[in-house]
């Protein structure tokens, strides 16, 4: 199928490059490293980070080169922050594309890129300036070059490596340089989820000793060349105590305390998975056969589906016993599910095949889909950002997805309903895209930025209190004061200079009326967090508790 490609291109451009500049960075964690990019530009440090002009040791270097990179070549803007996570996006798609494809053949390959290319984790993650979505690539390219190897023996079983081969010691030292560019975007875990997903597979293949130095000894200098020299100069800039800071601190606590992250229960991530998978949940419906038969016994696991299920299980599992718990962690094993699911739906396609669970799973996608242009409408008094009229041509939109992946499904040819699905789904997040999410225009914490810098245009004292504490600082491009408690407000409130403040309206209320004392009001804005927001604000909007007023005071 040579259309393959320019068709998961196209749908990799709508999905993760279109509008990529909007909405503004969210006072999320994207504002960590879409600031850090830019202060490294205006330092010339290229060697340590730095966010809101301090040190900033929590995260390895490779994502912030490349977007200072991009800023040198196209500017600084949420775009070109953004740009690293999208390109990534395409390549999870032409890993499932690829390896979809040599395993379960053309249709099978084409439908799991497009799987990969709307569903709406991918979606989300792809759109935001985080080095979660390149980790997920380096990881799975890593992955996908050990099974090629494995490939050219004329055996798809990861296992069938020939230790020696020229080809083989190709693929083990592209894996390596992989792994090692992930261990420079996000830490160990750039060599360890590659590590638990190929060390069992080959353990269960009896074939530990493809592990053989001739493979292994050229992979390990790539990988120290590439991974380590960062790591030592930091160390010879900071001392051992960066290494321990950010090994223990940063990843060890991370895993097994609730310091960084809310402590999640165990099940946290199914329902992560079965969202981000959205539009394509729905048809998981159709593994029931197959789990039942393997289950039972009557059916054999192929070795290849043992392999993605691997890759699936070991990283999820790895995740869900960790305490501390994000849904953008478990970005690895959305290649191998995206796989599995197209080269079953295909399946299931076949006239032969046919069962009412594919019915079941068309009618749900699109009842699903309408159903959010509903919640997209219902939701409509949050969207401040966008105008009515928008927010009613994406609702009408999405529920028109919705509308024809049921009518298509009704029609009995089912052949087409995933590439019906993968049309729908892309024009769904389109319209979330420009419909609902942003208007294109200066967004709140914009406002807010041109409201400071009108009072300090050449930089001053200002901080926000629990709002905008993240992204401010890219946005008006001057240090901000860390508040981060009642006593921090008072003292810098309190302070002989004059300063600015950003706070809620609410919070600037309780703190005037418990201080008996009324403060200069500069700017008043409404804001709804959409880098935050929960399903229950779509279930139940309430913009007396979802919409903030953010308030900009001076104490002079």
């Amino acid at each position: 199928m040579r259309a393959a490609p320019i068709i998961l291109l196209i749908a990799g451009g709508l999905t993760f490059l279109a509008g990529l500049g909007r909405p503004a960075i969210g006072d999320s964690d994207e504002a960590f490293y879409a600031e850090s990019a830019r202060e490294m530009i205006e330092s010339g440090d290229w060697l340590t980070p730095h966010y809101n002009y301090e040190y900033r040791f929590q995260k390895p270097i490779l994502y912030y080169w490349l977007t200072a990179a991009t800023y040198l070549v196209a500017g600084i803007g949420p775009g070109t922050a953004r740009l690293w996570s999208a390109l990534s996006g395409f390549g999870l798609v032409f890993i499932a594309w690829v390896l979809g494809r040599r395993w379960y053949g053309e249709r099978s390959g084409l439908v799991a890129g497009l799987i990969t290319a709307t569903s709406f984790g991918a979606f989300t993650l792809a759109r935001l300036a985080l080095p979660d979505m390149p980790l997920a690539f380096f990881v799975s390219l890593s992955i996908w070059a050990v099974i090629a190897a494995g490939d050219d023996q004329g055996d798809s079983s990861l296992a069938r490596l020939t230790p020696g081969t020229t080809s083989t010691v190709w693929r083990w030292t592209v894996a390596a340089a992989a792994a090692a560019l992930g261990v420079l975007t996000k830490g160990p875990l750039g060599i360890l989820l590659p590590a638990l997903v190929i060390l069992p597979t080959l353990a269960l293949d009896r074939r530990l000793r493809d592990l053989a130095p001739r493979n292994m000894i050229p992979a390990l200098l790539v990988f120290a060349v590439i991974a380590l020299p960062w790591y030592v100069a930091m160390t010879m800039e900071h001392g051992t105590s960066y290494v321990y800071g950010f090994l223990v601190g940063d990843n060890l606590e991370r895993f097994a305390t609730g310091r960084f992250n809310e402590p999640r229960p165990f099940w946290f991530y199914a329902p992560i998975l079965a969202g981000g998978m959205l539009p394509w949940t729905p048809f998981m419906l159709l593994w029931t056969p197959r789990l039942r038969g393997w289950l039972s016994g009557s059916r054999r696991v192929d070795p290849r589906d043992r392999q993605l299920l691997i890759w699936v299980a070991a990283p999820l599992l790895f995740f869900s016993v960790s305490v501390g718990k994000q849904p953008r962690y478990i970005l690895p094993v959305l290649p191998p599910i995206a796989i599995l699911l197209a080269a079953t739906i295909v399946r299931a396609t076949d006239e032969r095949d046919r069962n009412t669970f594919f019915a079941a799973s068309a009618v749900l996608s699109g009842s699903l889909l309408a159903l959010l242009g509903l919640l997209v409408w219902r939701a409509r008094s949050l969207l401040i950002v966008e105008t009515p009229a928008s927010i009613g041509v994406a609702s009408l939109l999405i529920a028109a997805c919705g509308a024809g992946v049921l009518l298509h499904a009704s029609t009995g040819s089912w052949r087409g309903v995933p590439f019906t699905l993968s049309a729908a789904g892309a024009l769904t997040l389109l319209a979330l895209q420009y419909g609902a999410l942003s208007s294109g225009g200066r967004e709140p914490v914009e406002e807010v930025a041109a409201s400071i810098r009108k009072q300090h245009p050449t930089g001053g004292h200002s901080g926000p209190y629990q709002v905008l504490v993240r992204n401010l600082v890219f946005y008006t491009g001057f240090r901000q004061a860390d508040l981060f408690d009642a006593r921090q407000l008072t003292e810098f409130l309190d302070s002989p200079d004059r300063v600015l403040c950003v706070l809620p309206a609410r919070v600037l209320q309780d703190y005037e009326a418990t201080r008996s004392k009324r403060f200069r009001r500069l700017a008043e804005v409404p804001y709804f967090n959409v880098s935050t927001v929960k399903l229950k604000a779509l279930l139940w909007p309430d913009p007396q508790e979802d919409v903030e007023t953010v308030v900009v005071v001076s104490n002079r």
